[in-house]
């Protein structure tokens, strides 16, 4: 079993860096933890799409401070309940996956979190399934469960009074969401669950279920979420993630593309970096002491060099300097060959990976961020001659080289 670290200012940072609030009390958990007792947490990821984000990033990088105090850490995948899907700040019903659609997903979601955290060693991290329980879960255990809640606890989440307001259906299986959640705290037996902030109400429920059921505390310690002034989180929903699988080349020129805003919290929450260095950074940029595009460069290097290595984010760093402070075509754009001599744009931007969907691809376009040798691409049914060799561009930061083999 792994050694339990009580230091102060390991304790302090997994308590406080990147952290939004914690129950009952910071000063409990702090209190269970300098104790020298081993606790078991965990924190769940729903396969709802085949890659964790830098949001799930936030998260596995808290559960690797306490693995490095020693602590047992779960990484929950959901692949029960992402088939039921979280209504936690939806507007509208999610689409219901199949099992066949999260096993998909879910593939690589341990290779994934493995640039976070250690799933060997002295104090490996466990990966657990929710359908293990789930599964086997009886008609009459769900009923029993389901007394521990009531009604207007579930009704007045504001994305269901939001839904009311505007006669939008409120599906059963949504409100039974937290239940299950609940659920496996319970089955896990778990003296801590951590979560976004956008999951305080889920991992509540856990806790109170833990308490009815078991007489037992169980803590909640919410993150900061990564999000614009307006309360928007980056997230696969929003449109703007980083995929933690996206190539370092992307992953840093992604970054780059950040409104200054997000430099700060993304050193705290997205990076290793020190805090002092990161106050440090904080008061230049508000003295305007330092160029705001340095600094971000400084978070989009640390970045890649976290989900890779420092060699790659050197290289990262170098192509996107050639690139956008050269004006540069980048020499290593990937190429893609394709079989046909002409293409529809969509379909252009879809096999080669520029985007994820025709509607992501469609709101590329509108947003004028597809360009064809230098050429803003402007319809939809726009359809691309390949006789010749062309350079598709997205945004500042992605090329490809495409070539017909036809």
């Amino acid at each position: 079993m792994a050694r339990i670290i009580t230091d102060n200012k390991k304790i302090k940072e997994a308590l406080e860096r990147g952290v939004e609030k914690i129950y009952p009390t910071k000063n409990k958990l702090e209190g269970v933890l300098k104790s020298g007792k081993r606790i078991r947490l965990y924190c769940g990821y729903d396969p709802t799409a085949p890659s964790l984000h830098i949001g799930h990033a936030i998260t596995l990088r808290k559960l690797s401070h306490f693995q490095k105090l020693g602590h047992e850490i779960i990484m929950l995948i959901g692949d029960f309940t992402a088939m039921i899907g979280d209504p936690t700040d939806k507007k509208a019903v999610r689409k219901k996956l199949s099992r066949q659609d999260v096993q998909k997903n879910l593939k690589n979601y341990k290779k994934m979190a493995s640039k976070i955290i250690s799933f060997s060693g002295p104090n490996p991290a466990k990966a657990m399934y929710n359908s293990k329980w789930n599964d086997k879960l009886k008609f009459s255990e769900l009923i029993e469960l389901a007394s521990s809640f009531t009604v207007q606890q579930m009704i007045t989440r504001d994305m269901f009074q939001e839904r009311i307001k505007k006669e939008k259906p409120i599906y059963l299986h949504e409100f039974l969401y937290p239940l299950i959640q609940a659920y496996d705290s319970l089955k896990m037996n778990v003296d801590l669950e951590i979560g976004g902030s956008d999951q305080t109400f889920n991992m509540l429920c856990g806790r109170d279920l833990i308490k009815n059921i078991k007489g037992k505390e169980k803590f909640v310690l919410t993150t900061k979420l990564l999000e614009d002034p307006s309360g928007k989180k980056m997230g696969k929903t929003e449109g703007n993630m980083i995929k933690l699988d996206d190539n370092p080349k992307d992953m840093y020129g992604k970054v780059m593309a950040w409104p200054d805003f997000l430099i700060i919290p993304g050193l705290e929450l997205c990076t290793g970096k020190k805090l002092e260095d990161i106050k440090k950074a904080e008061e230049k940029m508000n003295n305007k002491k330092a160029n705001p595009r340095d600094v971000k460069a400084d978070l989009a290097w640390e970045i890649v060099k976290e989900n890779y290595s420092k060699k790659e984010a050197d290289k990262a760093r170098k192509q996107f300097d050639q690139v956008f402070k050269e004006k540069n075509t980048p020499q290593e754009a990937p190429i893609y060959k394709v079989r046909k001599k002409s293409i529809n744009i969509l379909d252009l931007l879809l096999e080669t990976k520029l985007a994820s969907s025709k509607s992501e691809a469609k709101r590329l376009i509108n947003q004028g961020a597809v360009k064809i040798k230098g050429k803003i691409i402007k319809g939809w049914d726009e359809e691309i001659d390949l006789k010749k060799e062309k350079i598709i561009q997205v945004g500042k930061k992605n090329f490809r080289k495409i070539k017909s083999i036809s």
